[in-house]
């Protein structure tokens, strides 16, 4: 019975079909979550392919970024300024349930693909458009990749130490709009099995992580401005990393009067500093963080690592180390699982997803490019394309 969830749950957009004239990271990653979830995608590449196929050749022999992004597509190259070429997308646009496109502001306009004609033609097509910065006059038709909107975006004025702003190591802003674009394509089909009608998506880079930079915002405008904390955590205290006696770092959080108490009487051994007036609530110790951070750094300077995560274990904080790529790879927490490429094989970080504690798989296979070019050309103008499986599966 368990078995039967988690397969209906990874099924659960079969017969869905979505074709993607995409590239690089976040269309990718939308429509990388919509074949995790059963649908049939049919990814449009170039005929020199995804740009993101040549960003590295760490996933034996092959783009991290590809493979991590493109499991379980079907890949057809087209040249859509050749006519035979953008028939052929006509009609599979014509087979399918969601288009969703992410090239340059207005690419796929002048070639004859405008999202809004297209749903005039087949009033059930969900359309996705996915941009840098929107349909703002003055900017929309600027190019935009992921750091650029880290900087644009106030994202990378607040990250960093307080020396210099700093790009989170993830390509965060296109995977918040690949995430948010998911989301809103299972929330138009729903509201398409409702209503039979399609919707028009449109997702941009900024939008997405602007609205993860809520907070900060907020606080701005309530007379709190966030500044670079490094590892610390902007405006509460304390809540950040500290070096043990060996040279690794902590990192704890206190987020409450309870906790204050047991890091005072368990882990810095002063019961006294609970009710200290400097330091009695997070407003007064976000005012004297110099002298709090002096206090802690003399008790964490004789603990070594080991003998520090257990004060803080059996004061019941919550706290972490600041651990390398070396030892998330060896970390109890890490779930991978064995996704089988052309020239060998890659250990991929499985899906966070579980069903009733069942991990879902996620290894299916990569597509080489324009492996089922012959077999989408074939199949295109019959009834059942949108609905034909992909051979390689």
């Amino acid at each position: 019975m368990i078995e039967d969830r988690a397969g209906a749950f990874t099924e659960a957009l079969a017969g869905t079909t979505v074709v993607s004239v995409e590239q690089a990271v976040a269309a990718p990653y939308c429509t990388q979550k919509l074949a995790e979830a059963g649908a049939r995608v049919i990814k449009v590449e170039r005929p020199e392919g995804d740009f993101a196929r040549g960003y590295d050749r760490a996933a034996a022999g092959e783009s991290a970024y590809f493979v991590w992004l493109n499991r379980g597509k079907e890949s057809i190259c087209l040249d859509l300024k050749q006519a035979e070429d953008a028939s052929a997308l006509t009609d599979l646009i014509r087979g399918a349930d969601v288009f969703v496109q992410n090239l340059a502001p207005g690419a796929l306009d002048r070639l004859g693909f405008c999202s809004a004609d297209l749903r005039t033609q087949y009033p059930r097509l969900i359309t996705v458009d996915i941009s840098g910065y929107g349909d703002a006059p003055q900017i929309a038709y600027l190019k935009a990749y992921d750091l650029l909107v880290q900087c644009e975006s106030g994202l990378a004025h607040i990250t960093g130490s307080p020396d210099a702003p700093g790009r989170v190591g993830v390509s965060v802003c296109d995977i918040s709009c690949g995430m948010t674009a998911f989301a809103a394509v299972l929330q138009a089909i729903i509201t398409r099995s409702h209503t039979g009608q399609g919707c028009g998506i449109a997702v941009s880079l900024f939008d997405s992580i602007a609205d993860w930079m809520a907070v900060p915002l907020m606080q701005l405008a309530g007379g709190l401005e966030s500044r670079r904390a490094g590892l610390n955590h902007p405006t509460i205290a304390p809540y950040g990393a500290y070096a043990a006696k060996d040279g690794r770092q902590v990192v704890f959080s206190i987020q409450n009067p309870r906790e204050w108490a047991r890091l005072c009487e368990v882990v810095l051994s002063q019961p006294g500093l609970a009710t200290d007036p400097r330091f009695v609530d997070n407003a007064a110790r976000l005012n004297n963080r110099s002298a709090l951070d002096h206090i802690i750094n003399g008790v964490f300077e004789r603990l070594d690592h080991p003998a520090l995560c257990e004060r803080l274990k059996s004061a019941d904080l919550a706290f972490g180390s600041v651990n390398t790529l070396h030892e998330l790879r060896s970390h109890k927490a890490l779930r991978v699982e064995r996704q089988t490429l052309q020239q060998g094989h890659v250990d991929l970080v499985a899906n966070p997803v579980r069903i009733d504690g069942q991990t879902l798989p996620r290894s299916r296979p990569v597509p080489e490019l324009g492996a089922d070019s012959a077999h989408i050309r074939e199949t295109i103008g019959r009834e059942d394309v949108g609905h034909t499986h992909n051979p390689r599966e």
